[in-house]
């Protein structure tokens, strides 16, 4: 167990200059180790295990008794690397913490294991940081402290006072069609405008200010793990809304919309983010299992406590099958949209094609001008033996082309006439089938009991 700092201190005192030429070294390498003042967020909770939380300095001392503590290190959203990210958590939790715990809590990859003592447990998924689909979250526990670790902000992961939380307001909605003025001042409440709405309606859960306090290092442990589903499911929620906005775009668009999502790639790179995703759900569903097994061996972790980790491992599930229907309405979009594209190809060759087969008869009529043919205007030709073979060359360009004509319009008129004399037998049976049952029974006896469907 990781000894506070204040045990450090004496230790350093005790020792006096007898340790001083041991010490002077790591000295030394602290005063050339980066340092990164304001580049992470903290938070350090301290809890009464009664349902009280107070806010405390950063000094990563575990509680004693029934309190225990909790430190949360938010890491930015950029462009840094792994040895980047591993430096800023090394400047803001070393001591007590060691390499080998950095390294468990930063690298990529799922993770569950006992080091140095400590639960540790991790659902980093690989990609750069400042990834939209990019999730990390990892954890140490501890019988009196937690110490987690995020990439950019969790909703609904910290505690704040109930007064701060906006649900908790009587709202009243900004309408366009009335002015601002003293009805909305008597109302009372706050002014809930459109937008606001709209991002509270892709929230599945609460505000900080609405989080239960937990009272043991169990019930906060299941509270990060609640808030990372969560933060999923908000993800989940909004690629459903993005997709039904797009597919109600694409039933109005016409043909320029289509062709610039095509020319955009929008469908291929949404399902290449359902598949980061799923990966992220796939970490989850490794990793959270395991927690429950090793946390079920912990006295401090209690039988409803175990419930609520497979009542969240039921989640993930469900979160997965949900992602796989997205990923497969999305096939279905850019399949129709592959379709629509081979047929506005097809037609284009089809009308080239036809515009050839119109001026093939004059391919040929230009042939005939270079040919030894009587008759041919603007010469000096007057055989009257060859007078006709120019006209007869041009009602033979006629003649093909009439004929390629028919060939292209003779089987569209037959499908329509078979069209409509289809419709029209379609339309002689239900008008039969429409008559008195009576007289349709007794024509029935006299056709020897047999009825028209």
């Amino acid at each position: 167990m990781a000894l506070p700092l204040e045990e450090l201190n004496l230790d350093g005192e005790v020792e006096g200059e007898e340790m001083l030429t041991e010490r002077a070294p790591l000295k030394e390498s602290r005063l050339y180790r980066t340092s990164f003042p304001g580049a992470v967020r903290k938070r350090a909770y301290i809890f009464d295990g009664e349902g009280n939380y107070y806010n405390k300095d950063w000094d990563l001392v575990e509680g004693r008794g029934n309190e225990f503590c909790w430190y949360h290190v938010e890491l930015p959203k950029g462009n840094q690397n792994l040895s980047q990210s591993a430096q800023y958590l090394i400047d803001v939790l070393c001591p007590p913490l060691k390499l080998q715990d950095i390294l468990s809590l930063v690298s990529n990859g799922p993770f569950c294991g006992h080091v140095d003592g400590a639960l540790v447990f991790r659902v980093n998924s690989p990609g750069t940081a400042s990834g939209k689909f990019t999730f990390r979250i990892a954890a140490r526990v501890t019988e009196n402290s937690v110490i987690t670790v995020s990439l950019g902000r969790v909703p609904r992961l910290g505690f704040s006072p109930v007064g701060e939380s906006l649900l908790s307001e009587i709202p009243s909605v900004e309408s366009p069609n009335h002015v601002r003025g003293e009805k909305e001042k008597e109302k009372g409440g706050i002014v809930i405008r459109e937008h606001v709405l709209e991002f509270l309606l892709t929230m599945n859960h609460s505000e900080e200010a609405d989080n239960p306090v937990p009272k043991s290092v169990a019930k906060l442990v299941i509270h990060v793990i609640d808030t990372h589903v969560d933060h999923i499911q908000d993800i989940v929620t909004k690629l459903e809304i993005d997709l039904d906005g797009v597919e109600f775009e694409l039933d109005r668009g016409g043909f320029a919309l289509k062709k610039q999502m095509l020319d955009d790639r929008r469908f291929p790179k949404m399902h290449l983010d359902l598949q980061r995703l799923l990966q992220v759900i796939a970490h989850g569903e490794q990793v959270f299992p395991r927690v429950k097994e090793k946390c079920a061996s912990k006295h401090w972790f209690a039988h409803e406590d175990i419930s609520s980790l497979e009542e969240l491992i039921s989640r993930l599930r469900r979160l997965k099958e949900n992602v796989g229907f997205i990923a497969n309405r999305v096939t279905a979009i850019q399949a129709g949209l592959d379709s629509w594209q081979a047929e506005q190809i097809n037609r284009k060759l089809y009308y080239l094609s036809f515009l050839s087969i119109i001026f093939l008869p004059l391919s040929i009529v230009t042939g005939v001008f270079g040919m030894n043919v009587g008759g041919v205007p603007w010469t000096e030709q007057r055989d009257p033996k060859l007078k006709d073979g120019f006209r007869n060359v041009i009602f033979l360009c006629f003649a093909v082309l009439l004929f390629v004509l028919l060939c292209f319009i003779v089987p569209a008129i037959y499908t329509r006439v078979a069209a409509w004399r289809r419709k029209r037998e379609m339309r002689k049976s239900w008008s039969f089938n429409r008559k008195p049952f009576l007289r349709k029974s007794l024509g029935g006896e006299e056709r020897g009991g047999y009825l028209r469907l």
